[in-house]
């Protein structure tokens, strides 16, 4: 887990780490700053440095209980759908991109203007496709 979320959310081990942690609290109670200290057997500074990374990113929210003035951490349960509306926004971004350099190059090689067409269509199916799975989530 640790090296698939270190690699897909483009995180240091540490911070990828601290996640993967974090998806085993299945009751959402949280997961306090000395704990991640303990069982990590990193200096403060450094699960500071990551947890920080990780809340800029929304991966991960933190909360204070009445009970204790600590800090708990948990999986940012809105992730999901912020995730995939940066995904949405990256491929809308792309097919901006590939608009003006088509029209740019002004290209009239046949091949060329069909594997453009194919490519865009196939952009904007995944866009819609993630859209409509969001809505249901």
């Amino acid at each position: 887990m640790v090296k698939f979320y270190g690699e897909t959310l483009h995180i240091p081990p540490l911070a990828a780490k601290i996640y993967s942690y974090l998806i085993f609290d299945f009751e959402k109670k949280g997961i306090c700053f000395d704990e991640f200290v303990q069982v990590f057997a990193a200096s403060k500074s450094s699960v500071s440095a990551n947890l920080n990374l990780l809340l800029n990113a929304k991966l991960i929210i933190d909360f204070n209980t009445i009970k204790e003035r600590k800090r708990f951490f948990r999986i940012n349960e809105n992730y999901m759908t912020i995730r995939f509306e940066e995904i949405i926004t990256k491929m809308k971004q792309e097919i901006s991109i590939l608009d003006q350099l088509h029209e740019f190059c002004k290209s009239n090689d046949e091949e060329q203007i069909q594997r453009f067409e194919i490519y865009r269509t196939l952009l904007n199916r995944n866009i819609k496709n993630i859209e409509e799975t969001l809505h249901k989530i």
